[in-house]
Parts: C-alpha cells; structure tokens; sequence
C-alpha cells in the first residue's frame, strides 16, 4: 500500500457477530489498534474509560440505538469521528446521524470503505 493511514485507536460496535469480526479483521490488517463489541453496553462501558480516535456503529443495537451511543463518545471526546450504519437508507437517521456529526452509510458496508471514511476525514476533505 502506497498510502499508509496514521495509526488510530478505532472502536467498532455491531451485533451481527459476522460482520464485526469481518471490519475488525480489516482494521488489524491496516495496522489500527481495533476494538469491537457486540453490545451497546459493553461498548458504553468501554467508551467512557478509552479515549478512541474513531466510534463506528451500527445503528441497530439490539433494544438499544447507535446514535445513543455517538452521543456518548462525542460527549466525552469532542474531536472523535463518528460513522454510524444502517441496513437502510432512511432520511430520518441520515438527519439524526448527520445532527450529532456522524457520517451515515448504507449497509452493505466493508472495513476498506469504512477506512476510506476516516482518512478522507483526516486528511481534511471530510464531513
């Protein structure tokens, strides 16, 4: 790879156990220090004692909602970035998603697009 991403501390959160292990999988081959969760509650718990550079969730959390989650770590950690996703392209959470500065994508969604997102935002051209 010609273009090395800077190292970032990257929290993942989904509850569908294929997909989480298939962006944690990708994450640690692009050399990132990775975390990922399966429960809104393990993540809430983690996200309140680590400081990560990125929060990528889904939006669907068993009873709970990922956006809820975005608020916590952008509460906690202004400057985070924060990329929730959805297995639907639905306005009304592309809004919610958009209020609390998460950028919204539609499932289906892969780790080297999720890695696009973040260095597109590092680099200064995002959101």
């Amino acid at each position: 790879m010609s273009e090395t991403a800077p190292r970032q501390k990257i929290l993942i959160v989904d509850d569908d156990a294929s997909l989480l292990e298939a962006l944690e999988r990708s994450f640690l081959e692009a050399d990132q220090d990775v975390r990922a969760y399966s429960s809104f509650e393990e993540a809430r718990r983690v996200l309140q004692t680590t400081r990560f550079d990125a929060l990528i969730t889904d939006v669907r959390l068993g009873a709970f909602n990922g956006l809820q989650l975005a608020v916590i770590g952008r509460d906690t950690y202004p400057d985070i970035r924060l990329v929730v996703f959805s297995g639907f392209d639905d306005p009304v959470l592309r809004t919610e998603a958009e209020h609390v500065g998460a950028t919204y994508v539609v499932k289906p969604v892969t780790g080297a697009q999720l890695l696009a997102i973040l260095r597109q935002a590092n680099s200064g051209d995002g959101h």
